[in-house]
């Protein structure tokens, strides 16, 4: 109840214009706004993407749109380079909007990067920039869904948290890019952000090795025990709750789903093949290391369905929800 009296105000940036960004934005905004009264969400576009008078909620007090005008003319499903500048610029409102408190936390949908750098504009993905434009070093990737009771024997309903050592990379390039500092300064994010916006005292890890079956002592590889291994043990000796590495193959074991509060692969689909597999259209994107709050869907632009009405909104309903539930946590810390 106590929670419940916080007022939130949430932005978000809808995305590539020619996707299923704006339409699904509007959708999940107006379905959020009816679960939560004391919500204002704004919405950062176009005007003319959010043309359905039939969507706009009622309460216009509570959903706006913060108009940023596209450089050009927009057909679903058809990327313009001419537009590229617009993303960043919707991007850049909200970042610094929560960054001089006028926004609670920001939720972002989906752009297409390629489009962004055709247009000469370097962007390897939003968790990078935003990591530039707040002017931190290391931040990171994780993804969070509720799994629900009796799903693999769980007792009650429980949320999966995957975080990620490295994001964006070639595969061929994971190895060269792991430290024992990038290993240890991300369990120390994750378990910091665990504490201080998800509001889980002692939260406890798992972290995965690189390699088949974490290296096999060293005849399968030399990450674990040169890095990895020292890296957990650096961690444990902070207070950190942290185990591992474990083998990629089982470190999601069944068992120790309803006790670990987040697991740590160190490559993308190490971690975000499992993650998906059970809970696809459910998961919410969620950058932790930065000074405000960021989440996301776990879904790309869609062109091949954008403006058909197809879209399916529900992640990004799940990463209004959690965007709200973090900025309250925040408000009762502080």
């Amino acid at each position: 109840m106590q929670q419940a009296a916080h007022h939130v105000n949430l932005v978000l940036t809808t995305g590539e214009p020619a996707g299923v960004g704006p339409e699904v934005s509007l959708a999940a905004a107006n379905a959020f706004l009816d679960e939560q009264p004391n919500v204002v969400v704004t919405l950062l576009g176009d005007p003319g993407l959010f043309h359905s008078d039939r969507l706009l909620h009622s309460d216009s007090r509570r959903l706006k749109i913060q108009a940023v005008p596209l450089a050009d003319v927009v057909k679903p499903g058809v990327l313009n380079t001419k537009n590229a500048p617009y993303l960043i610029n919707i991007l850049n409102q909200a970042i610094d909007g929560c960054l001089n408190g006028q926004f609670d936390a920001m939720v972002t949908a989906p752009v297409q990067k390629s489009i962004i750098n055709v247009a000469g504009i370097p962007f390897t993905g939003h968790t990078e920039y935003l990591a530039q434009r707040c002017g931190v070093d290391h931040v990171v990737m994780m993804l969070t869904a509720n799994l629900p009771k009796g799903f693999l024997g769980l007792q009650a309903l429980r949320e999966l948290r995957v975080a990620l050592v490295t994001t964006h990379l070639p595969l061929n390039a994971v190895s060269t890019a792991l430290s024992h500092e990038l290993v240890l300064e991300t369990i120390q994010i994750v378990a910091q952000d665990l504490q201080k916006k998800f509001g889980i005292a002692h939260p406890v890890i798992r972290i995965a090795g690189l390699n088949p079956h974490a290296g096999e002592s060293g005849y399968l590889g030399q990450e674990e025990v040169s890095i990895i291994t020292p890296a957990i043990e650096a961690a444990k000796s902070l207070g950190i709750d942290v185990t591992g590495p474990y083998p990629g193959d089982t470190m999601f074991d069944p068992a120790a789903l309803g006790s670990v509060d987040a697991f740590i692969a160190m490559y993308h689909d190490q971690g975000l093949a499992p993650f998906k597999f059970v809970t696809f259209g459910g998961g919410v994107n969620v950058t932790l290391g930065l000074p405000i709050i960021r989440t996301s869907v776990d879904h790309g632009t869609a062109l091949d369905i954008a403006g058909k009405g197809l879209a399916d909104s529900g992640s990004m309903l799940e990463a209004l929800r959690l965007a709200y539930q973090l900025a309250l946590n925040q408000k009762v810390i502080s």
